[in-house]
C-alpha cells in the first residue's frame, strides 16, 4: 500500500507542476502565480509528519531544479527544509482544520521567498529588499494562501482515504526492510541526515563558485527574469469625405521616450541622475522650440503662479497618483485639499523626486557633476516634475518606456540620438500623429484625439471597452462619436524583465501584430465645406467693415432700427486687448519692445491710480452708492463682484446668497448701496469663504473679515488679467494710449507680418489707425473671429434633398485641431476656451435663434391644410396687424396692399401671416383664442419636425417651438428657436414636398482593406400628408422670393428660397437667415445659412448664392474665394 501511496503522491506532484506552469500561468495576477508545489509539501508534511514532508519537499524541489533552476539541488534544499519544518507540526494536526495549514503555507511561502532572496540576491550584492518582498514575495504568498483553501481540502480527503486503506492492510515488505536496516545499523533519520549533508555540501561548493570564483562576472550579468507582456498600439482609422479625400489621417513622426533602466546605489544618486536627464531633456526641447507631452494637471497661470488645469474627479485622481494612493478615498485630508504649491513642494523634496534636499543639501561638487543648477525656475521645476511624475506612474512597468514629447523635429531627433549614450534610457521612437486637413473648416465636425483622462477611462471601462492607461482616444466630434470604429486593435509582444521591471530581451515568436481601425467615410464634400467656410468669413468681414465708423462711441437709441447700429473704431482697438489678440502680459517681459514697455509704463501709473480709488471706496466712512458712481468705476466694481470674487476665486458663493435678501436686491437690482456695504453685509451673512484670504477666518468678526478682504482685493487684482483689460479700455478712451500704438503692437508681437512702411506710417501719423484697421480687416489679415465684434460668426448646412445626406456643415469661426491632437497646445486650448467668438461652440448645431420669416412656410402650410386659405383668400396689408392690442408691424410699414398666399410668401408679409394665425385661432363662435392658434401652428411645426433635433450625430441642442403669442409666432418671432441644422432639415422637407429625413454625416465604414463594415443610410423620419397644391403654392412663393431678390435674381441657376431676420437683442444687429433649394424645377440640394448679428438677410442669401454657384459649376473657386472681405447688403430697412 505504501508503494501505491508514493505513486499517487508522485502523480499529484507532476500534476501540480504541470498546472503551475500552464493553467495558473494564464491565471497570473501581475505575473504572480501561486506555488502549488509548496502547498503539496506543507500539506503532506502537516498531515503525515517530518519524513513525508521531507521526501515530498525534496522531489518537488528536484523537479523545479531540473526544469527551471541554474543550480541542481538549490530548490530541493529549500523545499526539503520547508517540508521537514511543517512535518514538525504534525502533532497538532486534526481533521477539517483549515486555519493552521493556511498559516503554515503563508509562513512556508515567506520562508521560501526569504531563502530565494538570500541566495540569489544578497549573495550577489543585490539589495532590493522592499521591492522584492513588496512586489513578488508577499503577493505570491497571498495568492498561494488563497489557492490553499481549495487544494488543501482535496489533499486532505485523498490522504484520509489512503490512510484508511493503509490501516486495513500492512505491507510485510516494509517490516523486512526495517529489519534489514537494523542489521546494518542504519536508522531512517541517519539516511536523511546523510542526504541533507550531501545536498548542503553541493550547495556550499556552488556558492563558493558563485561568490569567489565567478562572483564579479555574475554580479555584472545577473538578472532574475520575468516574462511581461507589452502592448503594441493599433493604428487609428482614417476619416474621408464623400469622395474619398482624407480629412483625418496618421503621419509618421518621432517621439522622445525615456526608460528608467539605471542601477543606483542610493536614492540620492537616483534623484540626481534622473533630474540631470530631465533637465537636459527640457533644455534640448526648449532649444528647438518644443515642449513636453506629459499630462500633468498643474500649470503656470497668466500671472506665473502654479494652478490646477482641471477640477472634480480628474483632479482628485491626479492627486491620488501623485501621493501614491490607489483610490481617491484613501487620500488623507491634507492630500485631498493640497494646493498646487503644496503639491509642487511635496514632489520636490528629498522624500519624492529630490529637486531639493533640505535634510542633506546637495553639494556644489554634486551639482556640477550632474550638470544641475543651484536653483530651478518655476518653469524648470514644473517640467522636471512632469518627467519624474510620468516615470513614477510607470514604476511597475519599467520595461515600457514613457513618452516625453511627440512629433519632435529632425533637429531634436539628431541631438538626442547623438547624446543618448550620455543620457541613460533616453531614446527616439517612431510614432504616428493625427493630422487634419482643412482644419479650421472641419475641426468643429471632426474634433480631435488626445490621451484619455481618468474620467474617460472609467467611462469606457464601464461601457465594456478595454483601454490601456496611456490610450489615445477621440476627445470631441466624430473622433469621439466613432471611437469604437476608428480605434485600432492593440497587438502585443512579450519581454523578459528583471525584478526591477527593466527589459532584458524580447521573447521570440511572441509578437501579435496590431490591427488598424476602421475607416469612416462622411457625407460631407471636402471642397464644398472649405469654400463655404471661406465665403462665410469673407462675408462676415465685409459686413463688419461696412459698419465700422470713425468714432469713440455709438449710442443705441430706444426704438432704433437694428440695421442702423454701428461699431465705433475704438471698440475695434479695444477688441485687440479684450479678446487677447495682443498679449498684454508680454508688455512687462524682459524681451518686450520699447513700445510695449512704454505702454506698460503708462498702464502702471493708471493702475496705481485706479487701486487708490477702489481702496478709497472700500475704506471711507460714506462710500458712494453703485448707481452714483462713474461708468468706469461701476465696471470695475461689477468685475470685482461678478467675475473676480464669484466666478474666478469662488470667494463669494452664489449658492449661499439668498436672492430675496433686501440688501442683495439693493446691490444687484436697485444699485442703491455701495460695494463696501454689500461686502460687509455678505461677510456677516457667511456668504464669503474667508479661508481663501485669511488663515484666521474662524476668529474674525464681520468687520475684520471685510478689512482682510479689502486688503486681499487690492493685492490680488494687480495680477488679474481681466481687471487689467478694463484699465486698458479706459486708458484707450482717455487717449492715454492710442489706437495707432495698439496697431503698431500687432507688428511688435508678430501677429502681422513685418511691414516697415506701414509701421512707420502709423508711427508718423501719415496713416490713421482707422484706415489701417479697415484695410487689415478687409484683407483678412485681422479676422472677424479675432475681434469678436458684431458680426463674428456664421453657419451653413447643405443637404442632398433626395437622400437626406449632409453635404456641408460649416460653423465660423473654427480652430486648428492639429494643435489640440497629439501633444495638446495647452496655451492655445486655453485661448480658444476664453475666446469671445466661441470657436468651440458649433454655430450650425448649437446656436439657437428665432427662425424669423423662414417660419412663414409653416404658417402658410397650416392655413392651406386647415382650409383657411383657398384660392379666394386674401389679406390687405396696411403696414400693421391691428386685430389685437399692440399688434405687430409689417417690415414694410407703408403696407403691401392685397396679398394672397403666394405673394404673402414672396413679399414676406407679416400682416398676411398674422391674419392666417388669427383665423386659425378663431373658434366656432368667431372669437380669437391665442391657445387655439398656437395649437394649430405647433401641429404643423411638429409635422416639419421643427420640435426635434435634425439627426446629425454631433452635439446638437433641442429646438423650441413657441407656446404663446400665435400672431408673432406666425412669422417666426415670439419664442421660436432653432439651429441652422434644424432649418436645413426643414428646407429639405419643403424641397422634397414632405419627406423628412434623419440627417446624417456618415456614409459608410470600411476596414483597412476597403471591405464594407457598415453602410449608413439616412432614415426617413416621416412623410407629411400635405396636398400637392399646397406644395405648389409654397414653392411658387419661394421662387418669387428669389426672383424679387437683387442678390438671387441674377443667378443662372433657378433657386427658390426664403429670407429671415431675427431680433434677439435690440441693442445689437439682427441675425440674418436664408433657406433655399435648387434647382427649382427638380430640387437636388437644400441650404440654410445664418449670420449671427449679420444685419440683413440679404447677407445670408449672398453666401448661399456663392455656394450654389460653385456647387453647380457657375463659378470657380477663384471667383468666390478672393481672400478679401466681400460687399455686404447695406439695406437699412428689413426686407422680410
Amino acid at each position: 500500500m505504501r508503494v501505491k501511496r508514493r505513486i499517487v503522491e508522485a502523480v499529484i506532484i507532476l500534476l501540480c507542476f504541470i498546472l503551475q506552469g500552464t493553467v495558473f500561468q494564464a491565471l497570473s495576477i501581475g505575473s504572480i502565480t501561486p506555488n502549488l508545489l509548496l502547498i503539496i509539501t506543507v500539506a503532506f508534511g502537516f498531515m503525515q509528519g517530518k519524513l513525508s514532508g521531507l521526501w515530498i519537499g525534496f522531489f518537488c524541489g528536484i523537479l523545479q531544479d531540473v526544469f527551471y533552476g541554474n543550480l541542481l539541488g538549490f530548490y530541493a534544499l529549500i523545499y526539503l527544509c520547508i517540508g521537514y519544518a511543517t512535518g514538525c507540526c504534525c502533532k497538532i494536526f486534526y481533521d477539517e482544520e483549515i486555519r493552521v495549514p493556511m498559516l503554515l503555507v503563508a509562513v512556508g511561502d515567506l520562508l521560501y521567498g526569504t531563502m530565494v532572496y538570500g541566495m540569489q540576491f544578497l549573495m550577489r550584492g543585490r539589495l532590493e529588499f522592499f521591492y522584492y518582498f513588496g512586489r513578488i514575495a508577499i503577493p505570491e504568498m497571498l495568492y498561494t494562501v488563497l489557492i490553499t483553501v481549495i487544494f488543501y481540502k482535496l489533499l486532505f480527503r485523498l490522504n484520509k482515504k489512503m490512510t484508511e486503506l493503509e490501516m486495513k492492510e500492512r505491507d510485510s515488505i516494509w517490516l523486512k526492510n526495517k529489519k534489514l536496516l537494523k542489521k546494518i545499523g542504519l536508522k531512517r533519520t541517519t539516511v536523511l541526515i546523510l542526504v541533507f549533508c550531501i545536498l548542503f555540501g553541493v550547495l556550499l561548493q556552488r556558492l563558493f563558485s558563485l561568490q569567489i570564483i565567478h562572483g564579479k562576472e555574475y554580479a555584472e550579468n545577473f538578472n532574475l527574469s520575468i516574462t511581461k507582456e507589452r502592448t503594441l498600439k493599433g493604428t487609428r482609422g482614417i476619416i474621408y469625405d464623400r469622395n474619398g479625400k482624407p480629412l483625418a489621417y496618421n503621419q509618421l513622426s518621432y517621439s522622445v521616450i525615456l526608460e528608467d533602466n539605471g542601477t543606483y546605489e542610493t536614492t540620492r544618486e537616483r534623484n540626481l541622475t534622473l533630474n540631470h536627464i530631465a533637465y537636459e531633456v527640457i533644455n534640448i526641447l526648449k532649444k528647438h522650440n518644443e515642449a513636453l507631452s506629459v499630462d500633468f494637471h498643474i500649470v503656470l497661470d497668466e500671472e506665473g503662479n502654479y494652478a490646477f488645469d482641471t477640477t472634480g474627479f480628474n483632479l482628485n485622481r491626479f492627486k491620488a497618483d501623485v501621493y501614491g494612493q490607489a483610490n481617491i478615498e484613501k487620500l488623507k485630508k491634507e492630500e485631498l485639499n493640497a494646493t498646487p504649491d503644496k503639491m509642487i513642494a511635496d514632489m520636490s523634496n528629498e522624500k519624492r523626486f529630490g529637486l531639493i534636499n533640505e535634510e542633506k543639501p546637495y553639494t556644489k561638487e554634486e551639482l556640477e557633476k550632474y550638470g544641475l543648477p543651484e536653483t530651478f525656475t518655476k518653469e524648470e521645476t514644473l517640467d522636471i516634475l512632469k518627467i519624474r511624475y510620468i516615470l513614477s506612474t510607470n514604476s511597475f512597468k519599467k520595461y515600457v518606456p514613457v513618452t516625453l514629447a511627440t512629433n519632435v523635429s529632425e533637429e531634436t531627433v539628431a541631438e538626442i540620438m547623438e547624446r543618448k549614450d550620455d543620457l541613460q534610457g533616453l531614446d527616439i521612437e517612431e510614432d504616428s500623429i493625427r493630422v487634419y486637413d482643412e482644419a479650421e473648416a472641419f475641426a468643429p465636425i471632426i474634433g480631435y484625439t488626445g490621451k484619455a483622462d481618468a474620467d474617460e477611462l472609467k467611462e469606457l471601462k464601464e461601457q465594456g471597452h478595454k483601454y490601456s492607461a496611456d490610450a489615445v482616444i477621440g476627445k470631441a466630434g466624430i473622433e469621439k462619436i466613432m471611437e469604437t470604429q476608428l480605434r485600432g486593435t492593440d497587438g502585443s509582444d512579450k519581454v523578459l524583465v528583471d525584478t526591477m521591471g527593466k527589459a532584458l530581451e524580447t521573447v521570440k515568436n511572441s509578437r501579435k501584430n496590431p490591427k488598424s481601425g476602421n475607416n469612416i467615410y462622411l457625407t460631407l464634400d471636402k471642397d464644398l465645406q472649405r469654400i463655404a467656410y471661406n465665403v462665410l468669413e469673407q462675408k462676415i468681414a465685409g459686413i463688419l467693415v461696412s459698419n465700422i465708423i470713425n468714432a469713440k462711441e455709438f449710442k443705441v437709441e430706444e426704438g432704433m432700427d437694428t440695421a442702423a447700429i454701428k461699431t465705433p473704431i475704438y471698440d475695434v482697438y479695444n477688441a485687440l486687448i479684450e479678446n487677447s489678440v495682443l498679449d498684454i502680459s508680454h508688455f512687462k517681459e524682459e524681451d518686450a519692445t520699447e513700445l510695449e514697455k512704454t505702454v506698460y509704463g503708462v498702464f502702471q501709473q493708471q493702475q496705481e491710480k485706479v487701486f487708490q480709488q477702489i481702496q478709497e471706496e472700500l475704506t471711507k466712512e460714506k462710500p458712494v452708492a453703485y448707481k452714483d458712481l462713474s461708468k468706469e468705476m461701476q465696471e470695475y466694481q461689477s468685475y470685482i463682484v461678478n467675475e473676480f470674487l464669484t466666478r474666478k476665486k469662488e470667494i463669494l458663493s452664489m449658492d449661499a446668497i439668498d436672492a430675496a435678501d433686501p440688501t442683495y436686491i439693493a446691490w444687484s437690482k436697485d444699485e442703491s448701496i455701495s460695494l463696501k456695504e454689500f461686502l460687509t453685509y455678505a461677510a456677516g451673512k457667511d456668504w464669503i469663504d474667508i479661508s481663501q484670504f485669511s488663515a484666521e477666518g474662524d476668529y474674525l468678526d464681520s468687520s475684520q473679515v471685510y478689512t482682510a478682504l479689502a486688503d486681499y482685493l487690492t493685492n490680488s487684482l494687480a495680477d488679474d488679467t481681466g481687471f487689467s483689460k478694463i484699465i486698458y479700455k479706459y486708458m484707450l478712451h482717455s487717449d492715454m494710449i492710442s489706437g495707432a500704438q495698439l496697431c503698431m503692437l500687432l507688428y511688435d508681437q508678430g501677429i502681422l507680418e513685418a511691414d516697415e512702411t506701414a509701421y512707420n506710417a502709423l508711427k508718423s501719423g501719415s496713416m490713421t489707425a482707422y484706415n489701417f484697421m479697415i484695410e487689415k480687416i478687409s484683407n483678412l489679415e485681422i479676422t472677424p473671429a479675432q475681434l469678436a465684434l458684431d458680426p463674428c460668426s456664421g453657419s451653413l448646412v447643405m443637404t442632398d434633398v433626395k437622400t437626406g445626406e449632409t453635404l456641408a456643415c460649416v460653423t465660423y469661426p473654427g480652430y486648428d485641431n492639429n494643435r489640440l491632437a497629439n501633444n495638446m497646445d495647452t496655451e492655445y486650448f486655453a485661448k480658444l476656451s476664453q475666446d469671445l467668438s466661441r470657436p468651440f461652440y458649433n454655430k450650425a448645431t448649437q446656436q439657437l435663434t428665432a427662425p424669423g420669416s423662414t417660419f412663414k412656410i409653416v404658417t402658410a402650410v397650416a392655413g392651406m391644410e386647415e382650409g383657411i386659405i383657398d384660392s379666394n383668400y386674401g389679406v390687405v396689408c396696411g403696414g400693421r396687424f391691428d386685430k389685437i392690442p399692440n399688434g405687430p408691424y409689417c417690415w414694410n410699414r407703408s403696407g403691401h396692399g392685397y396679398m394672397n398666399v403666394v405673394s404673402g410668401i414672396t413679399n414676406s408679409c407679416n400682416v398676411f401671416m398674422g391674419q392666417v394665425a388669427y383665423d386659425l385661432g378663431t373658434d366656432e363662435n368667431g372669437s380669437f383664442s391665442d391657445s387655439l392658434g398656437i395649437d394649430k401652428l405647433q401641429k404643423y411645426a411638429n409635422m416639419f419636425l421643427l420640435n426635434e433635433k435634425s439627426g446629425l450625430e454631433i452635439t446638437e441642442v433641442s429646438p423650441q417651438v413657441s407656446e404663446e403669442d400665435a400672431i408673432r409666432t406666425s412669422f417666426g418671432q415670439a419664442k421660436n428657436n432653432m439651429t441652422t441644422s434644424q432649418l436645413a432639415r426643414y428646407v429639405t422637407t419643403i424641397a422634397s414636398r414632405g419627406t423628412s429625413y434623419e440627417l446624417t454625416l456618415f456614409d459608410k465604414a470600411t476596414d483597412a482593406d476597403g471591405n464594407l463594415v457598415e453602410d449608413y443610410q439616412p432614415a426617413v423620419k416621416g412623410e407629411m400628408d400635405v396636398a400637392s397644391s399646397t406644395w405648389d403654392a409654397v414653392h411658387k412663393g419661394m421662387r418669387g422670393v428669389a426672383k424679387n431678390s437683387p442678390i438671387l435674381s441674377s443667378m443662372k441657376l433657378s433657386v427658390a428660397g426664403k429670407t429671415g431676420t431675427a431680433q434677439e437683442d435690440m441693442s445689437r444687429p439682427s441675425h440674418g437667415l436664408f433657406i433655399g433649394f435648387a434647382p427649382y424645377d427638380n430640387p437636388e440640394v437644400g441650404v440654410a445659412v445664418r449670420i449671427g448679428n449679420g444685419y440683413s438677410s440679404g447677407n445670408a442669401a449672398s453666401v448661399a448664392k456663392d455656394i450654389l454657384n460653385y456647387k453647380y459649376n457657375f463659378a470657380d473657386e477663384s471667383d468666390i474665394v478672393t481672400g478679401a472681405a466681400t460687399a455686404s447688403d447695406t439695406t437699412t430697412t428689413h426686407n422680410d
